[in-house]
């Protein structure tokens, strides 16, 4: 069971390729996998579904709350798959496909907040879907793969804004979310600012940042995307930088001790980061 979720991942042949299982990441949990033909037999499961086909077309035959339906899943389809309904799902020859799971919890407190009503319900999807937003979700995939223990704010970000799309596209209720408006007052910013800096070398979760302002962690990530003009996470790792920035030009500390000091888990890490903002490694960095 991955850390700090009730979420099980699914009961496979092989186990997945990559997962957030160990990741301190709540109330989302993400899995590829590659299998090869397989049943999985009828369950009712506790987290809401989203499969990405990552592969090639392959004949499935998916049964959900008693409906059934076979297709031919091609590259880039995607399946919605509600919680406590059940389902079974097969196969017939090898299978590549990414399923992030949602717990419900987030979505009935999205749906509280955004509808004044926690029993909305998901719609599935069966059919052959095609959701760009959804593939977004492939971008946790490789966050997962290059920033690992720093994955958490972005995916809790990424938690939530699958779960606002969802309600507003696939739910039963009809009436258009309408987005916060307006940003974070200055003195609000500094809170924010002052509290990043004081736990730099800490994986911030949203409901931490979103708790110094008293707000949701909806509400507070609008606005802080609002405000900055980046999503939380992107800020975050701007923080980082800039420290980082600081520190490579004191002089005191080794590339590794930077990274660890400002919060990256590796050198690597940091010369990721670093390149992506700067255009250059700290170490090109020192000598300019």
């Amino acid at each position: 069971m991955p850390a700090n979720s009730s979420i099980q991942f699914l009961d496979l042949p092989q186990l997945p390729i990559v997962s957030s299982c160990g990741q301190a990441w709540s109330k989302i949990q993400l899995a590829h996998y590659r299998q090869p033909a397989f049943c999985i037999p009828e369950h009712i499961p506790a987290y809401h579904g989203i499969c990405i086909n990552a592969g090639k077309t392959v004949n499935l035959k998916q049964q959900v709350d008693g409906k059934i339906e076979i297709v031919d899943s091609v590259p880039g389809d995607v399946g919605i798959y509600p919680a406590f309904l059940s389902q079974s799902f097969a196969w017939d020859e090898r299978a590549e496909f990414l399923i992030v799971y949602l717990e419900p919890v987030l979505f009935n407190q999205l749906g509280e907040e955004l509808y004044g009503c926690d029993r909305v319900e998901l719609i599935p999807q069966l059919s052959s879907l095609f959701d760009p937003l959804i593939q977004h979700a492939l971008a946790l995939k490789t966050t997962l793969e290059t920033d690992g223990v720093g994955s958490r704010l972005y995916a809790e970000s990424m938690a939530n804004a699958l779960s606002v799309h969802l309600l507003s596209r696939y739910s039963s209720r009809d009436r258009k979310i309408q987005p916060y408006k307006g940003k974070l007052s200055r003195q609000q910013l500094k809170l924010i600012v002052d509290y990043i800096y004081n736990h730099l070398n800490e994986d911030l979760s949203l409901l931490e940042l979103a708790s110094v302002l008293q707000l949701s962690e909806y509400h507070f990530a609008r606005l802080s995307k609002q405000t900055t003009g980046i999503a939380p996470h992107q800020y975050h790792i701007q923080c980082r930088i800039e420290r980082a920035k600081q520190l490579v030009l004191q002089k005191e500390q080794t590339i590794v001790e930077i990274a660890q000091t400002v919060g990256f888990s590796s050198q690597g890490h940091l010369n990721y980061h670093f390149k992506r903002q700067i255009g250059v490694t700290p170490k090109q960095f020192l000598q300019q």
